[in-house]
């Protein structure tokens, strides 16, 4: 299963789009770009494996392997980026502003359960990272 996330930029969050074998699944976001620093920037843009995991204050939710210079980055619910994420990913239903969203449990209920489906078939779970390219979005 692979899951792209297309990013846009901007100084106070960094907003994304979530698909799914080229279908929409959720907005994303995440705490701006600032040089891959722990808990203040989000994650540099590439390929990462995906695997379901369990902890008390997040409950389920998904981490991110092999990370460069960071570790512990999980997709967990969470609506406003600078507030609640320290370089993770949080799916959001709707976006309400640069880095803030809204309903994240309900968005993480979906992207679980994709997961979930993909692990029992014994699929690799895979994330690429790509920028949102609104150059190249202009001349198509």
């Amino acid at each position: 299963m692979e899951l792209v996330l297309h990013r846009a930029y901007f100084k106070e969050g960094t907003n994304g789009a979530l698909f799914n074998s080229g279908k929409f699944l959720c907005h994303t976001i995440e705490l701006p770009w600032n040089n891959n620093k722990r808990n203040i920037s989000c994650i540099p843009e590439g390929t990462y494996e995906v695997e379901p995991r369990f902890s008390k204050r997040f409950k389920h939710h998904l981490i991110l392997k092999a990370v460069k210079g960071r570790s512990f980055i999980l997709f967990h619910p969470a609506n406003d980026a600078l507030k609640e994420l320290q370089g993770c990913i949080a799916p959001v239903t709707y976006l309400s502003g640069v880095g803030k969203g809204i309903y994240s449990k309900n968005a993480m209920q979906k992207l679980l359960s994709l997961v979930y489906q993909a692990k029992d078939r014994k699929e690799q779970i895979l994330l690429t990272i790509k920028s949102q390219n609104h150059e190249h979005l202009r001349t198509l």
